[in-house]
């Protein structure tokens, strides 16, 4: 018990891990990514999200393109990677603090996929 007393206090408790928390604004969504890319690094995996609607980046060495809406608080895309076609979807944004976001598929039934902010 005294070890982890002297622990406690040395170094502190963990901290609490953020929570994800749901963007349904258009005009929250766009002050989170004003200026800065959505990255997943482990597939190299780069996208601007812009305010004119459109989507440019690349992922695997390849291209990436597309245009996007907000539509009843989703985010909704539709994209092309190097020719393959990524079908219309709405989905569900979070974001945990200023530095991820999360995109979960068909308004948040779906699969996620999380975003570092850069």
């Amino acid at each position: 018990m005294r070890a982890f007393v002297l622990a406690t206090v040395l170094f502190g408790l963990p901290a609490q891990a953020e929570t994800y928390a749901a963007i349904s604004d258009k005009q929250a969504f766009l002050q989170l990514i004003s200026g800065r890319s959505l990255h997943i690094p482990m597939f190299s995996l780069k996208l601007d999200v812009l305010s004119d609607g459109t989507i440019k980046g690349s992922a695997l060495g390849w291209a990436v393109s597309g245009t996007w809406n907000w539509n009843e608080g989703y985010f909704c895309r539709e994209m092309d990677w190097s020719g393959t076609p990524i079908p219309h979807n709405c989905q569900l944004v979070e974001a945990r603090g200023d530095r991820k976001l999360r995109f979960t598929t068909d308004r948040g039934a779906g699969d996620s996929a999380s975003f570092d902010l850069r």
